[in-house]
């Protein structure tokens, strides 16, 4: 398969917008000196390219937003755990929609789509390695992920349905030989 301009663009501008949101305009609070709690929009440009560009794009993208953003602006020691949690906002949204139209998703399809996504990356996984690593209490960080979620799923839902109602999504894909 090929990749296009259009893809690499859009890639490179989703790993932007995820830094940016993720390391600079998102709220962070620490618990016992480490950043226990994280609010903020960096999972969209994932979850986004994810659904435009699917799983491969959606996950590479994810990694090297963790991995350049560590180098830009590290938050503590640098942690796999975290960049796998990145890699799976682009790669979930991917594999769930592999064989979608993506053009006449419904709100409750693709809200289903962000809520598996977040569900899994940011609701499940980021306590849990917060709690495996740095040993911080589930019940401390836990329940801020169950209200982010509240607040994401309609959020990115709606945004993203916005973004699919004007983009040429039959531009992104990747061609087959």
């Amino acid at each position: 398969s090929e990749i296009s301009t259009t893809q690499i663009t859009l890639s490179g501008l989703l790993l932007a917008a995820s830094i940016i949101l993720t390391r600079i305009l998102s709220f962070r609070f620490a618990i016992g000196g480490i950043e226990g709690i994280r609010i903020g929009l960096g999972g969209l440009p994932l979850l986004m390219a994810g659904v435009l560009m699917g799983p491969v794009t959606g996950g590479v993208v994810g990694i090297l937003s963790d991995v350049i953003g560590y180098f830009i602006n590290p938050m503590g020691p640098y942690m796999p755990h975290f960049t796998l949690t990145s890699a799976l906002n682009g790669i979930i949204p991917g594999l769930l929609l592999l064989k979608k139209e993506k053009e006449t998703l419904s709100l409750k399809q693709l809200a289903s789509v962000v809520a598996i996504t977040r569900l899994i990356a940011s609701t499940i996984l980021v306590p849990y390695f917060l709690y495996i690593v740095f040993h911080l209490p589930l019940m401390v960080t836990l329940p801020p992920r169950i209200v982010s979620l509240a607040i994401e799923v309609p959020l990115y839902t709606l945004f993203l349905h916005q973004v699919l109602r004007r983009v040429p999504v039959r531009f992104l894909s990747v061609r087959k030989q």
